[in-house]
């Protein structure tokens, strides 16, 4: 493909994925499936990363991320950003009511929106494109993280339709609640605490400073308000509507009400059918809709005076502790779990609740038949709170953390300044073993979907895997007619899991298939603790093959990004153990990925120990060049700092870019220095 035919296919793809963005969230109304939206976006990339010179500003691979941020710039609102008054009281909303016929002669209409609970934005459009995305901070300014904002799909980067040249709209970064138990149990399964609720883990997603991890994180965006000179439309209710036309989902939920009644119902309707919704929702807003009638209301020095958020209550109730289980994760991390009476809560019956670690345990010191206080607003898992004491018998015994596993009965251990107690013995423990197996063979891991829970259990208990590399020695004979019943200790239901024709040739072909996966995904699968998605992505890339990585000293292995002294000491204790190392060596000889594919080899040390920044274009592409340094033996870093030794400049380099570096004295070289330095 030549230049001008690739910069006609970028225009077009780009083109194409933005329209099946709208379709999907401004229309609600998909087009292609998930799948091929996918291949789509994996062309794009593909194209951009040989034709860079040809990236659109707009360009939907911006939504993958791999834009770091050191530190955000706090940037001023182009409009204050004011907080809602809040009420838990209807008699409130009854005086609210009354103020506002006091103080607007004519009639007046209400607009009811649910109160999204989230992390409130500012996006502004210029032209039709995403020029900038603020944080609320104080409400004069805030933290510019556009970058991190590009990667949330639910914000368009470029709109339709006859959108205004320049203005505002605002709205709630949130996290479903999907994403947030997937982003949780993460978390428990690497030894870490848990976020408290999605708000918390929405706020501290947004501010990341690495966009991809942000992308990764699965946020999504509420959208509220719109602001700006001369917009369409003189009321709110059909402004925000007005939103659909330019490609951006208005509110599912939005009512126009001419009196106070009509709102009691719809916050009475909302109070109980929040908890069927897919995200925290943790009150109303009123508003009144007409933009003129706003004006003269105008606002207090923190809140407008024609709105008001009417919050919800917490819902709490008390109900009998029956027993605490310990659990054991992938990790080894034990997990203790209160088993409840059933109770109605938040719209579900609850029957178990995390207590997490032995701090938080201890800290709720709960004895044997407490009664404990449940709660579920602002949560989507049920929470305990506290123990009820005047249930408490005088002889209740207090309920203590395990010091041996449950299932091995392998002493624990408690790493200091860590939340999580863990069973070190991670090559023998049955459920850390089953964990590892389930983890191996996971979507983002090695990705063999023909195996699921209940055929990882027949496996295990036919002693037929015990280890991730006994996967790559089944055999036909081994897996047909193979039948058990499979119980699932979580919900407690039964199964019959049976290995026919279809079923077998399907895992055998799934496991051939996982031969292919990439280095860097196979790094992630083999489970090596605190090692997540990310950090696997840039151990690989960084050492390239498993040989260097194995043998890499804690010193060699904190260069990498990210890795810091839990995650280099965690790495070091894999590889010195005997049998992790006899699992790799037949995971070699099956022909799995144990290092990164690439063209070209080291060509010489020139630049061995130095780190560079490129900025600016080329007459080879940014990647092209980024492998050049590599080959010679040097360090790519994408941020400017006093351990910059320079910065390789091309055409149109970074204003910020270089502003930095004169302030830092880092020297700029010029493609011609950099080649002739290296001798190409």
């Amino acid at each position: 493909m030549n230049e001008e035919e690739a910069k006609k296919e970028i225009q077009q793809l780009t083109q194409e994925l933005h329209l099946h963005n709208y379709n999907y969230y401004a229309l609600d109304n998909p087009t292609i499936s998930d799948y091929a939206f996918d291949k789509l976006m994996e062309k794009l990339i593909a194209l951009e990363k040989e034709f860079p010179q040809f990236i659109l500003p707009d360009s939907p691979t911006q939504r993958v991320g791999g834009y770091v941020t050191k530190q955000f710039k706090t940037v001023p609102h182009v409009y204050p950003m004011l907080s809602l008054g809040n009420t838990y009281s209807e008699a409130e909303l009854l005086e609210f009511d009354n103020r506002i016929k006091s103080l607007v002669d004519e009639e007046f209409e209400y607009v009811c929106e649910l109160k999204y609970d989230g992390v409130a934005i500012s996006l502004i459009y210029e032209n039709g494109y995403l020029l900038r995305a603020v944080t609320r901070g104080d409400g004069e300014k805030g933290d510019d993280v556009t970058a991190n904002a590009k990667t949330i799909r639910a914000i368009p980067l470029r709109l339709f339709g006859d959108f205004p040249p320049f203005f505002e709209i605002r709205g709630e970064i949130i996290l479903p609640h999907d994403q947030f138990e997937r982003l949780n149990e993460e978390r428990e399964e690497l030894g870490e605490s848990p976020f408290a609720n999605p708000r918390n883990a929405a706020a501290g997603s947004l501010k990341l400073q690495d966009s991809a991890e942000v992308a990764r994180r699965g946020l999504d965006c509420k959208f509220y308000y719109v602001l700006g000179e001369n917009l369409p439309e003189n009321n709110h209710f059909d402004r925000i509507l007005k939103l659909k036309d330019w490609g951006v989902k208005p509110p599912e939920v939005i009512v126009k009400t001419a009196n106070i009644d009509d709102v009691f119902d719809f916050i009475h309707f909302w109070d109980k059918e929040r908890y069927n919704l897919n995200y925290d929702t943790d009150g109303v807003v009123i508003k009144i809709n007409s933009f003129e009638q706003q004006q003269q209301l105008g606002s207090t020095a923190k809140n407008p005076r024609w709105a008001i958020a009417y919050k919800f209550k917490a819902e709490t109730v008390s109900t009998p502790l029956l027993s605490v289980d310990f659990q054991v994760g992938r990790t080894g991390i034990v997990t203790p779990v209160a088993n409840l009476e059933p109770v109605q809560l938040g719209g579900t019956i609850v029957k178990r609740a995390s207590l997490h670690n032995v701090e938080i345990m201890n800290a709720l010191d709960i004895h044997e038949n407490d009664s404990l206080f449940v709660e579920k607003g602002g949560e989507i898992i049920p929470k305990i709170v506290g123990v009820d004491l005047t249930q408490r018998k005088e002889d209740a015994k207090k309920i203590e953390f395990i010091t041996h596993c449950p299932e091995c009965s392998t002493e624990l251990v408690k790493i200091e300044n860590e939340a999580g107690t863990f069973c070190p013995n991670e090559l023998h423990c049955p459920p850390q073993i089953k964990e590892k197996l389930e983890h191996f063979i996971s979507r983002k891991a090695m990705n063999i979907d023909s195996l699921g829970e209940g055929k990882i259990e027949l496996l295990y208990a036919n002693k037929l895997v015990e280890n991730v590399a006994d996967f790559y020695d089944l055999t036909y004979e081994k897996l047909f007619g193979l039948e058990k019943i499979i119980t699932n200790q979580k919900t407690q239901t039964e199964r019959v899991i049976s290995f026919r024709e279809k079923t077998t040739e399907n895992i055998l072909k799934g496991i051939e298939n996982s031969k292919n996966v990439p280095f860097e995904r196979l790094l992630f699968a083999i489970g090596i603790r605190y090692v997540g998605e990310t950090t696997a992505k840039k151990l690989a890339q960084h050492f390239k093959n498993i040989d260097i990585l194995s043998s890499a000293s804690y010193d060699e292995l904190i260069q990498v990004e990210d890795v810091g002294e839990r995650i280099a000491n965690s790495i070091i204790r894999y590889f010195n153990q005997a049998e992790n190392l006899e699992i790799l060596i037949r995971l070699k000889n099956a022909n799995l990925q144990m290092e990164i594919i690439e063209d070209e080899t080291i060509k010489s040390t020139v630049l061995s120990g130095k780190t560079i920044v490129i900025s600016g274009k080329f007459s080879i592409s940014r990647d092209e060049m980024k492998a050049k340094i590599e080959q010679h033996g040097g360090k790519n870093s994408s941020s400017i700092s006093k351990n910059t030794d320079f910065i390789l400049a091309g055409e149109n380099m970074g204003p910020e870019k270089r502003k930095k570096a004169e302030k830092l004295g880092v020297p700029l070289i010029s493609e011609e220095e950099f080649l002739t330095m290296i001798g190409d």
